[in-house]
């Protein structure tokens, strides 16, 4: 009986009978090496968990996952360096352009410099040529009679006529429509302010300006003159005066 059970729980643990258990029988093997040999073995299969019948269908499932994943990478890898390349050729194009445009504005910004100022030199500089994107834009002014330096040593005066010089150079590069100026003469005294007015009607064939001033010769020299009036406590009425329309 005892002979039976141990053949009986031989099949039902390791799936083998006697007589197959006998081809594997090795008289070298001691029962202290089996056993230990054994609980080893038990102790790998417990640790391998719990069997899945469906492994190998859920297998192929993330494998398949994982292939479309790694090929969406690769497109996405290659479609970024494609977008570097670009970005690479665009930057080098906007650099060239940039460097072009601020040469020519400082050349329209160097010959409005010397109308207004009757003489003198200005001009932009980039201060970091390797950057040109990123680099301050320096403005260097040399009045008639002063050395050149930076804008900011100028005088109150001497800055804004030097502001207004690069506005107008900006304006001869790329002429607009329509351009709002807001007491942009209130710094300059009245010989320049006679020069900025005179130089100011040199473009109003191409430019509407409309000016904000509170200066008597500015006024003089618009077409068109408009202010607010209050005849009534309280109540504000929008006055015009066409200057043509006097003279005629």
């Amino acid at each position: 009986v005892e002979i039976d059970n141990i053949q009986n729980n031989m099949w039902d643990d390791y799936n083998i009978s006697y007589s197959e258990a006998l081809n594997y029988y090795d008289k070298a093997l001691s029962r202290n090496h089996i056993n230990k040999q054994i609980k080893e073995l038990k102790t790998k299969i417990k640790a391998l968990g719990e069997v899945s019948v469906n492994s190998i269908e859920q297998y192929k499932q993330l494998n398949e996952r994982y292939s479309f994943l790694q090929n969406q990478k690769f497109d996405l890898e290659m479609a970024m360096d494609d977008l570097q390349e670009v970005i690479g050729d665009i930057t080098k194009t906007m650099e060239r352009q940039f460097k072009q445009e601020i040469q020519i504005i400082s050349e329209y910004f160097n010959k409005v410099f010397c109308e207004l100022f009757g003489g003198g030199t200005a001009r932009l500089v980039l201060k970091d040529e390797s950057r040109v994107l990123n680099s301050q834009i320096q403005i260097e002014a040399q009045p008639p009679g002063k050395k050149l330096q930076s804008i900011s040593l100028l005088s109150g005066g001497e800055k804004a006529l030097t502001a207004i010089s690069l506005l107008f150079g900006i304006l001869k590069r790329k002429p607009c429509p329509f351009c709002v100026l807001d007491e942009i003469d209130a710094p300059l005294d009245e010989g320049n302010l006679g020069n900025f007015c005179k130089f100011l009607n040199n473009f109003t064939e191409d430019t509407q300006f409309v000016i904000i001033t509170h200066r008597k010769t500015t006024m003089e020299a618009s077409d068109v003159l408009y202010g607010i009036t209050m005849e009534e406590k309280g109540v504000s009425r929008l006055v015009s005066v066409r200057f043509d329309d006097i003279a005629s």
